[in-house]
This record gives C-alpha cells, sequence and structure tokens, in this order.
C-alpha cells in the first residue's frame, strides 16, 4: 500500500478570505505538484481531503492533474487539530494506493503515530503543498519513501 500525504497549498489570510480558499500561488504549486507526480506515472484509488476549501482545492488541482485517479472524496477526520488516531486505525488496514490532503498539525502527527512515535514527536516537516510518500510493507511497517518539497523541486 502506497500513502501519499499532502498538505495544502498556500492559502489566503482569514482576513482576507473567511474560507481561507488558495492563493494564486498555492493553485500553482498544486499545479507544478501534480504535473510532477503524473510524469512519475502515480496512480491512485482516491484521494481524500478535509472539508476545509483550501484542502479540497489542493486535491481537486493534484487530480486534474494525475487523471489515474478514481476518486476525491471528503472524509471526516483529517481536519487540523483532529485527533490522528481514527485515521491511524483506518489507515494501518487499508490496501489501496491513497492520498491525503490535508493540514498541519494533523499531517505531522499522524507520521509521528503511524512509525509508532507519541503524536508530538515530529519526524518529517512537511511544506505547503509538499507530498511526502509511505509505504506499508508485508509485516504492516510504515516505510518513508521519499519527500517532495515544492521550494526545492518547483524553482
Amino acid at each position: 500500500m502506497e500513502l501519499y500525504l499532502v498538505q495544502h497549498g498556500a492559502s489566503k489570510s482569514e482576513a482576507e478570505d473567511p474560507q481561507r480558499s488558495l492563493t494564486e500561488e498555492g493553485k500553482r504549486t498544486a499545479e507544478r505538484m501534480g504535473e510532477h507526480l503524473a510524469a512519475l506515472g502515480l496512480v491512485l484509488d482516491r484521494i481524500e481531503h478535509s472539508d476545509k476549501p483550501r484542502a479540497r482545492q489542493t486535491a481537486e488541482i493534484v487530480a486534474a492533474k494525475l487523471r489515474s485517479v478514481n476518486r476525491v472524496v471528503q472524509v471526516p477526520g483529517l481536519a487540523p487539530n483532529d485527533d490522528v488516531e481514527p485515521t491511524l486505525l483506518r489507515l494501518n488496514e487499508e490496501t489501496k494506493n491513497i492520498m491525503l490532503v490535508g493540514h498541519l498539525p494533523h499531517l505531522s502527527r499522524l507520521v509521528s503515530r503511524l512509525f509508532g512515535l507519541e503524536r508530538d514527536q515530529t519526524i518529517v516537516r512537511f511544506h505547503m503543498g509538499g507530498v511526502v510518500k509511505l509505504d506499508r510493507d508485508d509485516a504492516g511497517r510504515w516505510v518513508l519513501c521519499w519527500i517532495f518539497s515544492p521550494e526545492l523541486l518547483l524553482r
């Protein structure tokens, strides 16, 4: 099982947009990352995102570039401060390749828990619009495969 974790792209301030939609730069970053992932031949069963517009927009932009995604769906439990344990349990049972588009600190806490650490032990530094790829091996252990940071990859 392959798992791709994506922090949403750069979003507007709450004063500028109470919904905190993506900025133009956030949209461009999501497009470029989607193009890069498509060039890698990434195939996903689905992309899941939180209920926040910035996560939904990021997921939809990436999915449009991949063209190999069966579904883009909003799921509960991916908001910034949601408990990671339900997502952890669900992912440990998952058999399909999926992408989660979410937020900090949730994504950072989720990775820590996937590796058996306490939720506040940061082991991966996420970047807006960046992607972290994990694989689960046959023994059920998670392995970090790679990290794409927009600051390094897309400039």
